[in-house]
């Protein structure tokens, strides 16, 4: 885990659990929780993981979910132990999840059982609520929007809460604008080509570089309109 924060942007944090069951309030708990830090909500490679001791059994429907048993839990940490460098990790920022009341929820009883302060609602950026906004009455699961977004789904064979962050983030892109949330300036010997970004793994910088043709093409058109903004040069 990496827990060093840059001091230029806004930070967020976006986060997933996986847990023993259901409902905290019947007892149930968090195994693993996975966290990635965003920057003006774009991710910047520090993360916080960790799997903990939940001090109770794994029941087998839920070991089918996201493949942790008992025997890959015991021995690790309890929630208590890691609390101070979670809290730590989320800050005071922004925090955001799939489905995040359930987070939320697990995440704000595991604090209360240890007197820790518990996660404010003000905080909570739900991806499920904005994918529901924005695409009423479809499959809006992370693995419906991956595919919509045609993100690589072959690594998720179980709910691995670091995968499922990392594969959100690039969905959580582009829910709130896509790759042109990327977008920027750079500079060559020519006229500053555009520097995009392609849509599926690391967002590796690629320069887009206007031919003669191109630009001539460009120069003709908005000659023709009056006070153009768009001239180059």
């Amino acid at each position: 885990m990496d827990q060093t924060a840059p001091t230029l942007g806004i930070r967020s944090v976006l986060f997933d659990t996986e847990t023993t069951g259901l409902d905290p309030l019947n007892g149930d708990r968090v195994i693993e929780i996975a966290a990635l830090e965003l920057i003006n909500d774009l991710p910047t490679g520090r993360h916080f993981h960790t799997l903990i001791d939940p001090k109770r059994d794994v029941p087998a429907e839920a070991s089918r979910i996201h493949g942790f048993t008992n025997a890959d839990l015991e021995g690790k940490p309890t929630f208590e132990q890691i609390a101070a460098d979670l809290l730590a990790f989320l800050g005071d920022g922004k925090l955001v999840a799939h489905n995040a009341p359930f987070d939320f929820g697990f995440l704000n009883m595991e604090f209360g059982r240890i007197g820790l302060p518990r996660l404010g609602p003000e905080r909570m950026v739900d991806t499920l609520a904005l994918a529901k906004v924005r695409f009423p009455g479809m499959p809006n699961s992370l693995d419906a929007l991956c595919r919509r977004y045609e993100i690589d789904l072959s690594a998720r064979t179980t709910h691995n809460a670091l995968l499922d962050c990392r594969l959100l983030a690039d969905v959580y892109v582009e829910l709130t604008g896509g790759r042109q949330r990327g977008l920027s300036l750079a500079t060559d010997d020519r006229r500053g080509p555009l520097v995009v970004y392609t849509h599926t793994g690391p967002r590796t910088p690629r320069l887009i570089v206007p031919s003669e043709a191109e630009l001539a093409a460009h120069a003709a058109f908005v000659g023709r309109i009056k006070e153009a903004i768009w001239r180059l040069g």
